[in-house]
């Protein structure tokens, strides 16, 4: 594995300490499609940026993520357990903290489940090792083109395509299935008295940073009373 930029120094120097699983990531991602793995990059659109000076929203920027220190992005105020967790995210970290994110760093916030699938988990890295100013080289095999059920599996669901879908999924999937929002058909004044119930009462992260006005315009849009395939009553 070539690396490109002074990566190379700290992720070779923790090559060393990973587990046996080691050698299985650098095969997945020597495979890995980047184009594919920012569409499920989708799933975490609603709570991350990745973009060269994107702003936060509830979780930090991720541009550069791969090999920088943990829980130490400038203009992000961590919780303890993920300020207090130490190290960089190498590949082998990423990989697992991407697989379940609440069993590696004990106490986070971080509402997302993560991602079960092997493939998602390299595709998704080779996206993010793209979007940094350091990335590394994995041998990545040659993009693909993606099939429209692939599109849909990996970042809309059964919600409709628009802007705001992707933040709408990732901020209602983390506790339910999308066929309860498109069941819904409420007005926008609704849809934001149901996301305070959900804060309040069922313990639901707060959509900040405009966040919850993009999730609120899609909804009304696209699942308020009028919408085409509103079930019949």
């Amino acid at each position: 594995m070539r690396l490109v930029g002074p990566a190379a120094l700290l992720v070779f120097a923790s090559i060393a300490a990973w587990p046996a699983g080691a050698a299985d990531i650098e095969a997945r991602l020597a495979a890995a499609d980047p184009e594919r793995g920012e569409l499920i990059f989708r799933k975490c659109a609603a709570c991350h940026t990745v973009a060269y000076g994107g702003d936060a929203r509830i979780g930090p920027n991720l541009w550069s993520v791969l090999g920088a220190p943990v829980g130490a992005k400038d203009r992000f105020r961590y919780s303890d357990a993920m300020a207090g967790h130490g190290g960089h995210w190498t590949l082998e970290r990423l990989d697992a903290f991407l697989a379940g994110p609440r069993a590696v760093v004990k106490g986070t916030v971080m509402q997302f489940e993560g991602l079960g699938d092997e493939r998602d988990r390299a595709d998704l890295i080779a996206f993010l090792n793209r979007m940094s100013d350091r990335p590394a080289d994995f041998g990545t095999a040659p993009t693909k083109p993606m099939r429209s059920i692939e599109l849909a599996e990996h970042g809309i669901g059964l919600l409709a395509a628009g802007p705001g879908a992707a933040e709408t999924h990732a901020a209602c999937t983390v506790c339910h299935s999308e066929r309860i929002v498109i069941q819904q058909g409420l007005p926008q004044r609704q849809w934001d008295k149901l996301l305070d119930l959900m804060v309040n009462e069922h313990e639901m992260t707060p959509l900040r940073g405009g966040l919850r006005q993009i999730v609120l315009e899609y909804l009304s849009q696209h699942y308020g009373p009028d919408r085409p395939n509103y079930p019949p009553r």
